[in-house]
This record gives structure tokens, C-alpha cells and sequence, in this order.
């Protein structure tokens, strides 16, 4: 299982990481586009500091600075490959509480497929988002990624 989550993770890192590439090329972003891409970094962070037991630093939908991006992405996946990296157990039971103050219990496993699927599902909205105004959204299928 670990590797298959270094799989996602590097397929999630190279969208990202692509996505940021083509912002600064464009120079201008959509405004809804920085805003979900803060979201997504965001996100990230917050699971990340659920897994490991520490305080967040980022609201969920506090907005970043786009040369802020990277540094952000890049700490967000470091943080993530060092809890599969000293994982043993992905069936382990994770406790956390929500922005909003409720606790729920969830399998680390799920848990770290629902950070990729939830950047998957917002970059989507992004690339959406670049098309509706008159940008050329990136080809980010997970197939084009392991070709």
C-alpha cells in the first residue's frame, strides 16, 4: 500500500506542481481559480497536521499569495511521503477534529486517499474555471501522468 500512496502522491505533486508552473505563465490568474488552489493547499496542510497531532497554521479557505504556492506544495508533500514513510499500519484508526469542531474517526488509508481525490476534484474546477476565461486548461489525467 505504501507504494501505491508514493504513486498518488508523486501524481498529485506533478499536477500541482504543473498547475503552479502554468499560473505564473499566465501571469494573471482567475480569481476563483487562487482561491481553490489556496483551498487546496489548505486542505493538505490541515490533514497533514490532523495525521501527525499538531495545530494547523492555514484556515480552509485563506487565500495564499501565488509566489507563496510552491513552498506551500512542496511542505505539504514532504510532510505527507513522512507519514507513509513511517506508516505500518494504513487499516489504523485516525482521530480528528473538523474545522468545525466535530471528532469523527477515520482509516489512515482513507484518509490519505481523500487528500489526492479532494485536489483532484478541485483542480478540476480550476481547469474549468481557466477555459471559462479564455485560458488553455492543462491535460492533468492520471493516465497522461504515468505515460
Amino acid at each position: 500500500m505504501e507504494t501505491l500512496f508514493n504513486q498518488l502522491f508523486d501524481y498529485n505533486f506533478y499536477c500541482n506542481k504543473n498547475l503552479i508552473a502554468k499560473v505564473k505563465e499566465m501571469g494573471d490568474v482567475p480569481e476563483n481559480s487562487g482561491r481553490l488552489f489556496s483551498h487546496i493547499l489548505n486542505a493538505h496542510h490541515i490533514w497533514n497536521k490532523r495525521l501527525i497531532n499538531e495545530e494547523r497554521s492555514y484556515d480552509v479557505w485563506q487565500i495564499h499569495n501565488i509566489k507563496d504556492w510552491e513552498d506551500i506544495h512542496y511542505e505539504n508533500q514532504r510532510a505527507t511521503f513522512e507519514v507513509i514513510r513511517n506508516t505500518d499500519d494504513f487499516n489504523k484508526r485516525v482521530e480528528y477534529e473538523t474545522t468545525s469542531g466535530r471528532v469523527f474517526t477515520n482509516d489512515l488509508k482513507d484518509i490519505l486517499f481523500h487528500i489526492v481525490n479532494h485536489s483532484t476534484h478541485h483542480r478540476g474546477q480550476i481547469l474549468k474555471d481557466f477555459r471559462e476565461n479564455g485560458f488553455e486548461p492543462l491535460a492533468l489525467d492520471y493516465i497522461f501522468f504515468k505515460r
